[in-house]
């Protein structure tokens, strides 16, 4: 008798991979999370004290992992952002603007990992989408202001003596800042943006609410043409840094954005060791207008008086 050569169906193999609260999915696989590592000189290292933090989701399933700065990571940063400082001050106003514009770009074409980023962290989906474009317009309104601050602001002074004196901001140097709470995108946008607009070098704590998007936006620097060490940001504790950062001789200015008083005044405190400037940029509305001025970029800024003779 011949065989038949009909075969049997093949049955679908069906494999449910939706996590089962343990850290493995259904099938048995080993759910991979990420780790978010600090942002120091342009490259993504680890804590050197290997610390890191835990991040959970709105089900209380663990969803990444997120780098514990110490103060010899804070250190490192001061070390490559004084290296990093002095070429981009040197930049054109107009190649600054440029790169500011180019992070605007990017994270334009990456709204959607930024807000599923920032839902994933406990925001709402509709104010995250409101983040991300506000974030996106700020840097565009700062890139705006790099070649026309010092225009503005620039003075010719009128003296009695036979000479032109005329005053022009400089840039600081390195500026350390600690973003607001919340929103989690555009507080570290709002801080980070007016601080390099001038030139500085920035070291920044991100935000202990949303650790998270601080680093994924570390990878929008890392991607727009701007040099390594120029922008530095840490995640971690503010409780266990913010001496740290305020009490560094190497320092030149600190930014304090929505902190409470008795962390305002313990910075200003510790700042006072090296008269070290510390600025307050208390906002109740980072998305409102009044959140973005080139007043932010001055704030940052050493005013240099130049005397020219003159009729001799």
């Amino acid at each position: 008798m011949a065989k038949s050569t009909k075969e049997a169906p093949k049955q679908a193999l069906i494999i449910k991979t939706s996590e089962n609260g343990n850290g493995t999915s259904a099938s048995g696989r080993l759910q991979v999370n990420k780790t978010y590592k600090l942002y120091i000189d342009g490259k993504f290292p680890r804590s050197e004290s290997g610390r890191y933090l835990i991040m959970k989701n709105a089900e209380g399933q663990t969803y990444a992992n997120y780098c514990q700065a110490s103060r010899k990571d804070f250190r490192d940063a001061v070390v490559v952002a004084r290296k990093a400082q002095e070429g981009w001050a040197k930049r054109s106003a107009y190649n600054k603007g440029q790169i500011l514009y180019r992070m605007a770009e990017v994270l334009e074409g990456r709204t959607a990992q930024f807000v599923s980023e920032l839902v994933d962290q406990g925001m709402d989906k509709g104010h995250a989408q409101a983040d991300v474009r506000a974030s996106v317009d700020r840097l565009v309104y700062y890139a705006g202001w790099t070649d026309k601050f010092i225009q503005v602001f620039s003075s010719v002074n009128p003296v009695e003596s036979s000479h032109f004196n005329f005053s022009v901001p400089e840039p600081t140097g390195i500026v350390c800042a600690l973003a607001p709470a919340s929103p989690g995108l555009l507080g570290l946008v709002s801080v980070m943006a007016p601080i390099i607009a001038g030139g500085n070098a920035a070291i920044i704590l991100a935000s202990e609410k949303y650790p998270l998007t601080s680093i994924t936006f570390a990878e929008v620097l890392n991607s727009s043409d701007l040099p390594g060490g120029v922008v530095n940001l840490l995640t971690g504790h503010k409780k266990e840094l913010l001496s740290h950062f305020a009490s560094h001789m190497d320092v030149n200015a600190f930014v304090l954005a929505g902190q409470t008083g008795a962390e305002m005044k313990l910075a200003q405190e510790t700042a006072a060791i090296n008269v070290k400037r510390t600025i307050d940029w208390e906002c109740s509305d980072w998305f409102a207008g009044s959140a973005a001025s080139p007043y932010h970029i001055m704030d940052c800024q050493e005013i240099k008086t130049t005397w020219h003779p003159i009729g001799l």
